[in-house]
């Protein structure tokens, strides 16, 4: 039996580091020459697989935040709809983590994204991300509406719905809190869940005058 880990392709070691230079500074900017040489890998190698900056970001925020938001979770269909979405959304949430973790996580995330001036690196940085995170919960919210459980909607609208919930709770455990309101984060995303799976409701019309 052969025991031997396979090593990283060089696209893989890329975004590796890549994703650990963004883990350690958010605001880092992610230049093909400091990724290659985090990576171990020349500047014309990186290029081949990503042909400039943007590129590059926006494949290490999928990668980044796939690893996070298991895209696998809302694909089994034997599982009710609305318990898969809460799964993956408890997923996500769990990222963040509890207590001094969380404080840590929102200090350098604020540190960062609300620091007096931002660069255009930074500002990419946090666009990239952002976006990627939205994509999965949409991709979610689109896998249940192929299946027919979701009654007709906007998923980008519903995503980004979600995603604000996600963001307010996940604000919530960086503070100072008791078991009773962890808890209640469950109450709080199948309450969130649950007005996606209601009928719509047409909203009623302003004055047109």
């Amino acid at each position: 039996m052969d025991d031997r880990v396979s090593e990283p392709s060089t696209r893989d070691r890329i975004l590796i580091a890549a994703a650990t230079m963004v883990s350690e500074d958010p605001g880092t900017r992610l230049s093909v020459r400091a990724v290659a040489a985090r990576a171990g890998v020349s500047t014309g190698s990186l290029r081949h697989f990503f042909p400039n900056q943007r590129v590059l970001m926006d494949e290490v925020a999928a990668a980044v935040t796939g690893l996070v938001a298991n895209r696998n979770a809302i694909d089994d269909a034997a599982v009710p709809a609305e318990t898969r979405l809460l799964a993956c959304m408890q997923q996500v949430l769990s990222a963040t983590g509890t207590g001094e973790q969380a404080r840590d996580t929102w200090r350098r995330t604020l540190g960062t994204y609300l620091a007096l001036e931002l660069d255009a690196n930074v500002i990419d940085t946090y666009l990239a991300f952002s976006a990627a995170g939205l994509r999965h919960i949409e991709h979610w919210l689109d896998v249940l509406d192929e299946e027919g459980a979701l009654p007709p909607g906007d998923n980008t609208q519903r995503a980004a719905y979600l995603n604000v919930i996600l963001d307010g709770l996940s604000v919530a455990r960086a503070l100072p809190t008791d078991a009773a309101r962890i808890r209640s984060e469950t109450d709080v995303l199948q309450h969130a869940i649950s007005m996606l799976f209601q009928d719509a409701v047409p909203m009623p019309k302003g004055d047109s005058d």
